[in-house]
């Protein structure tokens, strides 16, 4: 098996159980699955970067041209943000639904897997080992925002249910219990904006950087190609997102909202896109 191959599997495998380790941890507060489950992550992290070097140097291509590897440079990324979280704000739980997504992608991406061809023109520009890297960390950033977001809104209907119920007291409810053992609703808010403010800048970079990628290779910096029309509009979202945050009666339950709607529309510009939709990024034969 090629070192690449080799490297994907164990990145592949090393998410997957991570994955099952972190959400054992997450309901059940069982400190050896994170002390497992943390090390998978930065196992499966080093791994994938490894491989992108490793098919760099095997290839002499840029590794990021395809769907494939910017996919792998997409769960990187998203894993190494989420690492970065988690210890500087002690965030293990989490972990589980990132390295699950992670998996899922990675996942996916080998299935379009290719062998050593040389890229078309277009492709071969300085603009692409810029703009690639940028935008697509920049998904991995919201990537992290969506799911914190998404833990927010478990916690604040879930609490809001507890609320509503007669009878028992909520001190004596499992649920509760287990609630009070995630981080309160104004951290976690606070934790998207931080993750959605290292995102808006990449992605604002990328569509400038790409714009440029454009003038050199199709003539014109903006042509509304359905990518850029998709890129342009999760962008004003999350530009949305940053202003509505400063708003006090907006934040916390509706800027989490668009945060998910962001993300989903990030998956939309970058597979959904790229996939189904015929345009000068299209993957589509």
């Amino acid at each position: 098996m090629p070192l690449d191959e080799l490297l994907i599997a164990v990145a592949l495998s090393a998410y997957t159980l991570g994955a099952l380790a972190l959400l054992g941890y997450f309901f059940t507060r069982t400190p050896w699955l994170r002390d497992v489950g943390i090390p998978l992550a930065i196992l499966g992290c080093a791994a994938q970067f490894a491989q992108l070097f490793a098919r760099w140097e095997l290839t002499q291509i840029w590794p990021l041209l395809n769907l494939y590897g910017s996919l792998s440079l997409f769960t990187a990324m998203s894993v190494a943000i989420y690492i970065g979280f988690a210890f500087r704000y002690r965030l293990w739980f989490a972990g589980g639904f990132v390295l699950a997504l992670a998996a899922i992608f990675l996942a996916y991406g080998v299935t379009w897997y290719e062998g050593t061809m040389p890229p078309v023109p277009s492709l071969q520009s300085y603009w692409a080992k810029i703009h690639v890297p940028i935008v697509v960390s920049s998904y991995a950033a919201f990537l992290v925002a969506f799911v914190f977001s998404c833990i927010y809104l478990i916690k604040y209907y879930a609490q809001q249910s507890l609320q509503n119920r007669d009878g028992q007291p909520e001190r004596s409810n499992p649920l509760a219990r287990w609630l009070s053992s995630l981080p309160s609703l104004a951290q976690l808010d606070v934790v998207v904006y931080r993750a959605v403010a290292i995102g808006l800048p990449l992605i604002s970079i990328g569509i400038i950087t790409g714009a440029m990628w454009a003038k050199e290779a199709w003539g014109a910096y903006w042509q509304w190609d359905p990518k850029e029309t998709a890129a342009l509009f999760s962008w004003i979202i999350y530009l949305a997102y940053m202003h509505l945050h400063t708003r006090h009666s907006w934040r916390g339950l509706r800027t989490n909202w668009v945060s998910v709607v962001g993300f989903l529309s990030i998956i939309f510009c970058y597979l959904g896109v790229n996939i189904w939709i015929s345009g000068l990024h299209s993957y589509k034969v």
